[in-house]
This record gives structure tokens, C-alpha cells and sequence, in this order.
């Protein structure tokens, strides 16, 4: 990976970054109105069944464990394997307590090592904006899934609506740069995830890749709130035959 948001934070040392922030991470999203809502918004609309034996789902780009216990609280007898990138996220997410349905596993979307589908679902919730190739990755996620197993990606997207952009910057400028910094003493991440948002796909484009990785029947839908049109659900269907 060799892409570059303009605060000089390399794609590739994205993981890293993570790692340094991690044992601030909980408590800086915990200050986010909305962002666990958010989360079990669009586990929901996965539209998996809640059957007994519980569907197999993947949550890929995990973090600290919030979309893991997004999903449980949608899918209670879920069977989840989660997995990131970072791997001091990952021991802050295996620190809490889990059922033992769920399992963390320590890979990069690029690798997938140690993961095996097929999946009834996947999750990826903040994790294509931070790839150089999100199409070539999600093709790889539609084939863990088992044909008619369902993605729903779960991201910041502002490109599309003027009012969006604004919100972010503003937001940005004013709140998440200035309390990521006063928390951990470094502001680089936070203005990484300034950047990467207004550089990333608008929704139409972010669609049309879950299609373009051969997904069907693609559908967005946005949250509510002043995040109305900043955080989008992306949920598209692996095909009945492989393509």
C-alpha cells in the first residue's frame, strides 16, 4: 500500500496508528452520540434470522469489540468470528467478556488468515476507507460468505451531499481533532479520519463497488440525527451462483 492521506499518515501504517490509540479508543467513540445505535442499525439491517442454532457471521475490522457487541445484541445466539488488523485493538476487544461463541482472530483483510466461511453475514463497519483496494477486498469477503449470505457495510461518507461535508468539517475542526488530541496527547490519527472520510467514496460510488465485487441487490440507507447522510449502511447479497 503506498496511498497518503495529506497529513502524512501512510495507508499501510494505518494499523500502527490504531495500536497507539488503542487504549483510548472506547472511551473517545463512547463520546460519540449515536455511534453504538449506529452500529446495531446496520447489524439489523443484515437481516439475518435469529434461529435458534445461530447464524454464522464474520465482523471484519473489529476494533475494540463495539460492532462484535453490536451484533450479539441483534443476534444473540450469533456464532462471530471477529477480526482486525491491530493488534493491540484486538487484545483490548478479547479483554471483555465474550460467550464463547465468539472468537478474535489477529489478520488483515488482505490476508484473512485463519478465516473460514462460509458466513451467513458479514459486518465490516469502518474498515474499506482505510484500504487502497476496497473492491479487490470485498470481493474476497463475498467469498466467505454462502450463496445468499448478506454483507452490510457500515461507513462514513460525505461526498455525495454538500450539507454532509460541511457537517464533518465542522465537527471535525471543533470537536474530534481537538478531544482526540486533549485524550491521547497526538492528534494524528484524528486528522486521518478527517482526510480519509472527505477523500472516500461518495455513497453512489461505494455502491456501485459492492456491485462492481459482485454483489446484488445493493440498497444504502443513512442514520439519523446530525449524522444523517455521514454514516451509511451498505448491504449487498452474495449471488445464488458463484460469478
Amino acid at each position: 500500500m503506498n496511498a497518503m492521506a495529506r497529513d502524512g499518515l501512510p495507508r499501510d501504517t494505518v494499523p500502527s496508528a490504531f495500536d497507539t490509540e488503542a487504549r483510548f479508543y472506547d472511551r473517545l467513540v463512547g463520546a460519540n452520540p449515536g455511534y453504538h445505535e449506529h452500529l446495531r442499525l446496520s447489524a439489523r439491517r443484515l437481516a439475518l434470522p435469529a434461529e435458534a442454532s445461530g447464524p454464522r457471521v464474520l465482523d471484519a475490522g473489529c476494533g475494540t469489540g463495539a460492532s462484535t457487541a453490536a451484533l450479539l445484541s441483534v443476534l444473540p445466539n450469533a456464532r462471530i468470528t471477529a477480526f482486525d488488523a491491530s493488534g493491540e485493538m484486538l487484545e483490548r476487544a478479547r479483554s471483555k467478556t465474550w460467550p464463547d461463541r465468539v472468537e478474535f482472530v489477529h489478520t488483515p483483510v488482505e490476508e484473512l488468515a485463519g478465516i473460514h466461511g462460509p458466513f451467513d453475514g458479514i459486518l465490516a463497519a469502518y474498515l474499506l476507507r482505510n484500504l487502497t483496494d476496497p473492491t479487490t477486498q470485498l470481493r474476497r469477503l463475498r467469498g466467505l460468505l454462502r450463496p445468499g449470505g448478506r454483507i452490510a457495510v457500515h461507513e462514513y461518507s460525505v461526498r455525495d451531499s454538500r450539507r454532509a461535508r460541511w457537517v464533518w468539517n465542522t465537527v471535525c475542526a471543533g470537536v474530534i481533532i481537538p478531544l482526540g488530541k486533549l485524550t491521547t496527547g497526538d492528534a494524528t490519527l484524528y486528522r486521518h479520519l478527517r482526510r480519509s472520510v472527505l477523500e472516500f467514496d461518495g455513497v453512489t460510488s461505494l455502491a456501485r463497488r459492492l456491485t462492481d465485487a459482485g454483489f446484488t441487490g445493493v440498497h444504502t440507507a443513512t442514520v439519523g440525527g446530525w449524522q444523517r447522510d455521514i454514516v451509511h449502511t451498505v448491504v449487498g447479497t452474495a449471488p445464488s451462483e458463484t460469478v
